[in-house]
């Protein structure tokens, strides 16, 4: 039999971990992503596919900041690794572009009429991008860098180089940001700390919704057990009717 206070307690215990992650997430972006070469292209690709992912679920500043942080990560690895070394084996959208990806989010916003922002560091991130795609300036080259860029020209033959583009993008960059400052748009608060006051906002309501599942699943339990517990005794009277039985057959015969 299953405690109540036993299993919110596990549950508590549960919460805390996810959360806890979740946290630790954007302090390891807070950290890094301003040094964004600090990073190795599988990490950046890695984190920039969670925060993508992560910030699609949610219509908030936290939702579209998570977007726009993720899309520069995996811009940056598009930029610099090919298209392939984005999606290769990860749940994302094969169709090139990420960087543009991160003006429309922020065009999105823009356009938004509540109270959505988006974070000044997850601007900055992107910027810090565009502009070191701008800087970047080709250098000599070892026989493992030649082929391997011999390697992803072969793959972009039919695609337009988005390294093209980053001049383009860069003015719409400058152009958006403008108009989010100018609506108020623009979110000094950082990540994790608007992550953490929506953990603790949204955290009580969820506590009530999962609580009451496991409410009603522990509901279920005792009824099947109780269920159980009938059954059985159903069962050990048929069989103590039928020795009975045998027994006055026999006593009979």
């Amino acid at each position: 039999m299953f405690n109540d206070s036993l299993l919110l307690r596990y549950l508590m215990k549960a919460m805390c971990v996810i959360f806890g992650c979740c946290q630790f997430m954007f302090m390891f972006v807070k950290e890094h992503l301003l040094s964004l070469h600090y990073l190795q292209w599988e990490e950046e690709r890695n984190l920039g596919a969670s925060l993508v992912l992560t910030g699609l679920k949610q219509t908030n500043t936290v939702g579209f900041s998570s977007q726009l942080y993720g899309y520069a990560f995996l811009g940056k690895v598009e930029l610099n690794k090919g298209l392939r070394a984005v999606y290769n084996l990860m749940p994302l959208m094969w169709t090139p572009g990420y960087l543009n990806r991160c003006l429309q989010v922020m065009e999105n916003v823009a356009s938004l009429s509540g109270d959505s922002k988006i974070c000044k560091e997850a601007i900055d991130a992107l910027e810090t991008v565009l502009q070191s795609a701008l800087e970047a300036k080709p250098g000599p080259e070892s026989a493992k860098e030649v082929k391997e860029l011999e390697q992803k020209l072969q793959c972009a033959e039919s695609e337009e180089t988005e390294q093209s583009e980053v001049p383009k993008y860069y003015s719409q960059f400058k152009e958006l940001y403008s108009k989010l400052h100018s609506l108020g748009k623009v979110e000094s608060e950082s990540l994790l700390t608007l992550t953490t006051q929506l953990v603790k906002e949204k955290l009580p309501a969820c506590e009530v919704e999962d609580i009451a599942k496991h409410e009603q699943k522990l509901k279920e339990w005792e009824q099947e057990q109780a269920l159980l517990i009938e059954r059985e005794r159903e069962m050990r009277e048929k069989a103590k009717q039928e020795m009975e039985a045998r027994k006055l057959a026999k006593a009979s015969a």
